[in-house]
């Protein structure tokens, strides 16, 4: 039940960012955008350290001086595939994608299927954690799970709205708008659980994979959730967002893992 939970944190996140919708006439306001996007992005950089690239090299302590290799090649590979993915699919800005009533259909659209693009990378990475915690490996807590689940969950609050809001603007009812920007995190939960259920494949590569998610998660920090957050004014708001959350997620899975 607990992993469950866990699979399903991200999905909120969406979830609750489309549902402002319902609460919000426009955008939601750049200060605590920013506040949001510079906690996600510290969550998401210590989470990938402490639960991701650490255990990535403890496991591969029977290598010797060369336990880094999994964790680099891994986290060369993440970066690599996302790099790829953003050659391939609509590029995606939270901030710079926002344009109200302007906003056609088919950039909409095009949004939409950015959003859900970009979330199967991240699904992968909650399931890769989980597998490796529910295989009993001692490298992986179920704090420091929960805690990736968590920060991705917070990234995925604005791209959420930024969905929802522009096709309320547009015209489209706001259950209908609510139901797509839903519907763009569907991808994973399904993508964390077909990882799960593959632990068995999984795991003799797992430091290899581990490493892999945190590069995905690096790349989505440095690419987009940084220069949204640093973006015109009061950028030093992101700052402090940013210090806060890899504070908190350090304290958490040091003390509590």
């Amino acid at each position: 039940m607990e992993t469950f939970l866990g699979l399903l944190i991200p999905f909120a996140g969406t979830t609750a960012g489309a549902a402002c919708v319902f609460l919000l006439k426009n955008a939601i306001r750049p200060l605590v955008q920013k506040a949001l996007l510079g906690f996600a992005s510290g969550v998401m950089v210590a989470a990938s350290v402490w639960s991701l690239l650490i255990p990535s090299m403890d496991m591969s302590d029977s290598m010797g001086k060369f336990a880094f290799v999994p964790a680099a090649v891994g986290f060369l590979l993440g970066i690599g595939f996302l790099l790829a993915m953003d050659r391939l699919i609509p590029h995606l800005h939270m901030g710079g994608e926002k344009e109200g009533p302007e906003c056609s259909w088919k950039k909409t659209t095009m949004l939409v299927l950015a959003v859900t693009l970009h979330n199967i990378p991240e699904g992968m990475a909650v399931g890769v954690v989980f597998a490796g915690m529910m295989a009993q490996n001692s490298d992986i807590t179920m704090t420091g799970a929960f805690a990736l689940s968590i920060g991705i969950a917070i990234q995925n609050f604005p791209e959420g709205a930024i969905i929802s809001l522009p096709l309320k603007s547009e015209g489209a009812g706001k259950g209908r708008a609510f139901l797509y920007g839903t519907l763009s995190g569907v991808v994973e939960p399904i993508g964390a659980l077909l990882t799960i259920l593959l632990a068995s494949f999984i795991t003799p590569v797992l430091p290899y994979l581990l490493s892999f998610a945190a590069g995905a998660m690096i790349y989505v920090v440095v690419e987009e959730l940084i220069p949204e957050a640093s973006e015109g004014a009061h950028s030093n708001i992101g700052t402090i967002g940013f210090a806060a959350g890899f504070v908190l997620m350090m304290i958490l899975d040091v003390a509590l893992g």
